[in-house]
């Protein structure tokens, strides 16, 4: 009796079906547990140690090389960048224009595609799938991109060379797609029909506010390229005054390196000021400037970003 009742809550405890797959044993818990442990580190302390250096002296740099913990604390770094002050608020404004009015332009053009290739009973449904899907394996190249944005559509020298060619993306257009069709019920669609909705009703007032985790997740997406971007830039953009900030920091860090190489041909003035200008603590500056910000608004997006990509993703 008693081999019985042990059999019978060893079976209470053992999970059924494809539980069994499921479950994890200790030991295997625990070494994932370290790799995860091991992988955070390696994307957490090179993050901490470039905030070290942009906080170091140049001469504590020079002298005992980059540390953790700097050997003499400095804001030379960021005192040069604000010497620079006049030039990076204005690039600041241009990228915080750019990357509000493309993620919002960017949203707005691909949830629309994404919807139109969800109805099952769109006649050109097939075609655009393809359309879109193609671009994603291959594309036109540079040379044609250049011509296209520069030549035909006269963007050239215009912020609007920063927003349209990132507006979409044929990943995100996927992804709303996938979300739409498999999220979105059918027979919700099919009831507001019935009740005379048009399209652009349906999809303004019905499917657009269930559908926030894919907004959050598209608008991140195009928040970090807009954020990020120095390219497009520097083929279309020859006015200084718009400049993106990610240009202009890589056009002073660019100019640092440049005269850090050609320091043995230049002039006493120039050499002198060279000497006097704080390098790496003012690269590492440049990098958490550009970084800062999108770290700061990334964790008001998470909870957002990861139901929309596993909804949007593998549910397809």
């Amino acid at each position: 009796m008693d081999n019985k009742k042990q059999i019978q809550k060893r079976k209470k405890n053992e999970p059924d079906g494809f539980d069994r797959f499921n479950r994890v044993s200790k030991p295997v818990n625990v070494i994932l547990n370290l790799i995860f442990l091991l992988m955070a580190l390696a994307c957490i302390i090179p993050i901490l140690l470039v905030v070290a250096i942009s906080f170091s002296a140049e001469a504590s740099i020079t002298e005992y090389g980059y540390r953790f913990i700097p050997k003499i604390f400095s804001l030379e770094g960021y005192t040069f960048l604000l010497s620079q002050s006049k030039m990076i608020f204005r690039a600041l404004g241009v990228s915080i224009f750019v990357t509000i009015v493309g993620t919002a332009l960017g949203v707005l053009l691909t949830t629309l595609m994404g919807y139109v290739l969800s109805r099952p009973d769109y006649k050109l449904n097939g075609f655009l799938t393809m359309v879109v899907f193609i671009p994603m394996v291959f594309n036109g190249g540079l040379v044609s991109t250049y011509y296209v944005v520069s030549q035909l559509l006269g963007l050239k020298n215009s912020v609007w060379a920063l927003i349209l060619p990132l507006s979409v993306s044929s990943f995100n257009v996927v992804i709303c797609r996938t979300f739409f069709k498999t999220t979105v019920p059918e027979s919700l669609i099919e009831s507001a029909k019935m009740d005379g909705a048009s399209q652009f009703t349906i999809f303004s007032r019905i499917v657009l506010p269930i559908s926030q985790p894919v907004l959050a997740t598209i608008g991140l997406f195009l928040c970090f390229a807009y954020w990020n971007d120095w390219y497009q830039s520097m083929l279309y953009i020859e006015d200084s005054k718009l400049y993106s900030l990610q240009a202009l920091l890589n056009a002073i860090l660019t100019n640092i390196q440049m005269l850090a190489k050609n320091a043995s041909t230049m002039g006493l003035g120039a050499a002198e000021m060279l000497a006097k200008m704080p390098q790496e603590a003012a690269r590492m500056a440049i990098v958490v400037m550009i970084v800062a910000p999108i770290a700061c608004a990334y964790p008001f997006f998470q909870k957002y970003f990861i139901s929309g990509l596993t909804l949007g993703a593998v549910k397809g």
